[in-house]
């Protein structure tokens, strides 16, 4: 048998040679199992070679990239996110993925950057001091008999001239209204009056109405002994215990009036969250209405995960922008008009790029896309403010 290599075997020797894997050096083997390493990980038992006994920057660096994934990918991410509406949901889904952050860890990124920036520059003790717990005209705001009237002449020609104005069928309501707004300033003038017989003969003043903060139920003040909440069906283990937190909420409502801004930052500390739970509902509402392109589920929340990023990318833009904005209003008023219109830009661009996505995405019609996306729409802002109030009354029971 002729064993003397031709020219054609010789030929692939460099090559077989070059494909060989590369014989690691004197030591490097596995500290577990003591299998020669070949990468970063034993191909043995998947142990690997970076362990917790090095240098804290690099492991920190290593949690910030599990974490969040930021390199390379995170530039060729943003420019089509922001400009290029159904671009990376669709390169997604024809499988070119390894170029892109993936759809989770760019909402999550983003997510916490957005709201970071908007709870940092955003002043919620100013805020809460514009918020006003009071009704009819602010008349149980008022602290003098004087001041009294003046409110209460002021609510009541509001009403003579909407009475004067509209149809016949609305004067039942309006007069309902007057009748409200004479008895709240009755009621005021009685603790005035009490306010004052206490200042002359030197006694306790008694407590201001106007602080009172109550829960209704059944109909009545809640009160633990006299009107507590009592459901049939539960035991009265679960009573006590709606009760115990029924009392709880009541208190930080009574903070929450003399310290508005406690309402803000709970709406803020619970958003995130909200936002993150309600996303697969949101993947619900797309594949309900987009039933007959027989996707997957999947997709769907893909399209949810990318809408909800770019969403999130345009609150870090105005946030940025109106932080700017601070600045250049006295600095540079030229820049601070160049700058507001940057900011409109973006809050036209957030619903047309939406809805330009939807149509690539899912190709159907404009009259089919504007359609679903009025209807999603709809369903989707009412059930985020639903789901706030739900949170933030939770929030109120529970902190």
């Amino acid at each position: 048998m002729n064993t003397t290599p031709t020219n054609e075997s010789l030929e692939l020797v460099p090559l077989l040679v070059a494909e060989a894997p590369v014989t690691p050096a004197p030591g490097a083997h596995c500290a577990n199992c003591r299998t020669p390493l070949l990468g970063p990980y034993c191909y043995a038992c998947g142990q690997p070679i970076k362990g917790l006994i090095r240098h804290l920057a690099s492991i920190f660096h290593d949690l910030l990239d599990t974490i969040f994934n930021i390199d390379s990918r995170i530039l060729h991410t943003f420019f089509p996110l922001y400009f290029r509406p159904g671009f990376l949901t669709t390169e997604y889904f024809a499988g070119r993925r390894v170029r892109y952050v993936t759809p989770f860890r760019l909402y999550f990124f983003l997510s916490v950057a957005a709201f970071f920036c908007i709870q940092a520059t955003l002043n919620v003790s100013e805020l809460g001091k514009q918020i006003k717990f009071d009704n009819n005209d602010g008349l149980s705001g008022a602290k003098t008999l004087t001041e009294l009237e003046q409110r209460k002449n002021t609510a009541l020609a509001g009403l003579q001239t909407a009475i004067e104005k509209s149809p016949g069928v609305a004067h039942k309501s309006l007069d309902k209204a007057r009748t409200a707004v004479e008895r709240s300033a009755q009621k005021r003038l009685e603790y005035l009056t009490a306010v004052e017989q206490a200042k002359t003969a030197g006694t306790a003043i008694p407590p201001d109405p106007a602080d009172e903060v109550n829960i209704e139920f059944g109909g009545d003040k809640w009160d633990a002994q006299k009107n507590p909440i009592q459901i049939g069906w539960l035991p009265d283990r679960g009573n006590a215990y709606l009760n115990t937190l029924a009392a709880h909420m009541l208190e930080n409502l009574k903070r929450a009036k003399h310290d508005p801004h406690i309402l803000l930052a709970g709406i803020f500390n619970v958003l995130p969250q909200t936002l993150f739970v309600l996303m697969p509902l949101f993947a619900v509402f797309l594949k309900v209405f987009y039933i007959f392109k027989r996707r997957l589920y999947m997709e769907h929340l893909i399209v949810a995960l990318h809408s909800h990023s770019f969403i999130l990318l345009s609150l870090l833009l105005v946030t940025l922008v109106s932080l700017l904005r601070e600045w250049t209003v006295t600095a540079a008023p030229w820049l601070d008009t160049l700058l507001s219109w940057v900011n409109i830009a973006v809050l036209i661009w957030l619903p047309l790029y939406l809805l330009i996505m939807q149509k690539r995405v899912y190709r159907q019609g404009w009259i089919m896309t504007v359609l679903k996306f009025s209807m999603i729409g709809f369903c989707y802002i009412f059930l985020i403010s639903f789901s706030i109030v739900g949170a933030l009354l939770a929030g109120l029971a529970f902190t």
